[in-house]
């Protein structure tokens, strides 16, 4: 193993030391609160392993793996519906069902592994590959072969180092950007944001606002979140089995038992029309970072209501009223995102194929099974 490091894989929350926390501090992705809801509502295809990093047997890192079943997932998505969605489809069924992810497949962010202290990124690489190994090997053992292993997210100068070390040689791949918002540390209300932006983007926050006239919206309590789970449920599935591409469907009770795991932490916003929940999103307190998690909503009344802008501007209201650093976006809708202010960060992974032919064609395939994004950044501020 390298020098004096080693790592110890755990299958179990229960399983983990006293001290994970403490090592995964600035980090609410890698504490325990949250492992304990992916441990309990994980996706029906998903499994999750924890992994202690240790230095002369002091735990100095912590980071996590999850294992992905493609052949459980009931669709890969349903909005393109053209040939290369199919031929994709087809791939990933025969060559790639299973997959497994050093990181969280189910944000964007760097948020894979956490140190306590400086560790050089020759250690890092070595450790994260020598992870995954062991991982792919544990599900040899039992009859099952991993396909694809892929690393997420890195941002540019994390990935830049990992490249000088054992992540030379493995493919880099780029997808959509991760929209992040940097708050300005002098706006304190929803009014000083509103006045930043030029004219064109101040009459549509007021258009959008007038449309979400007689919407009741607020904060769901736990007891609200667990009477009001299954529509919940069908608001969020409709979006997601509507975006262009997945690899998983969340639990339905995930964000009921996100919220016990995490409290306050947690906040789940509910916007009913004549007393009907409508719409719904979400959001993680991070520290000093504000993260946008999943959302869902009834597809007519989005229209009516331009629900989902709202929904981004009551998300950036919160973050600045709360004085936030910034807040994660995530993928996905980038033209609207950035018309309330957010702006592009590429991210990029690392991702190999265990067979060694198909691995030397991933530089000519994997581009080809990514959809073409064609999006114009909005620039909202005078």
């Amino acid at each position: 193993m390298l020098d004096n490091y080693t790592f110890q894989i755990y299958a179990a929350t229960s399983e983990l030391p006293k001290s994970w926390d403490q090592v995964a501090i600035d980090n609410i992705f890698l504490q325990t609160q949250y492992l304990k809801v992916l441990e309990s509502s994980a996706p029906t295809n998903m499994r999750c392993f924890y992994i202690g990093i240790y230095e002369d047997k002091v735990l100095i890192g912590v980071a996590l793996a999850q294992y992905l079943d493609l052949n459980k997932l009931e669709s890969f998505g349903e909005r393109d519906q053209c040939m290369k969605t199919y031929v994709r489809n087809f791939i990933f069924k025969n060559f790639a069902s299973h997959v497994l992810f050093l990181g969280n497949n189910m944000i964007t962010g760097q948020n894979g592994y956490a140190f306590s202290k400086t560790v050089d990124f020759k250690c890092i690489s070595d450790l994260l590959l020598d992870c995954a190994q062991s991982i792919t090997d544990y599900f040899k053992q039992k009859g099952i072969k991993i396909h694809i292993v892929s690393f997420k997210d890195f941002y540019k100068h994390c990935s830049d180092e990992l490249k000088k070390h054992g992540f030379e040689t493995i493919y880099e791949f780029k997808t959509q950007p991760n929209m992040i918002f940097e708050l300005p540390d002098n706006w304190e209300t929803k009014e000083e944001y509103i006045a930043a932006f030029s004219k064109k983007y101040r009459d549509q926050y007021k258009r959008a606002h007038k449309k979400a006239d007689g919407l009741d919206i607020r904060e769901l309590s736990m007891e609200e979140i667990i009477t009001l789970e299954d529509r919940i449920y069908e608001l969020y599935h409709y979006v997601a089995k509507n975006a262009p591409f997945n690899t998983f469907f969340l639990a339905k009770n995930h964000f009921s038992v996100f919220k016990g795991c995490c409290g306050e932490r947690f906040i789940l916003i509910g916007y009913f029309d004549s007393g009907k929940l409508v719409g719904f999103h979400t959001l993680l307190l991070n520290g000093n970072v504000l993260e946008t998690y999943f959302l869902g909503y009834d597809e007519q009344i989005q229209k009516e209501k331009m629900l989902y802008l709202n929904m981004l501007y009551n998300m950036t209201q919160f973050g600045i009223e709360n004085r936030f650093k910034k807040i994660i976006f995530g993928r996905t809708a980038l033209e609207i995102k950035s018309s309330v202010g957010a702006e592009p960060v590429m991210m990029s992974g690392f991702i190999y194929h265990t067979n060694t032919l198909i691995n030397r064609l991933l530089p000519r395939v994997f581009p080809k099974l990514e959809p073409t994004l064609i999006w114009q950044q909005r620039h909202p501020f005078k």
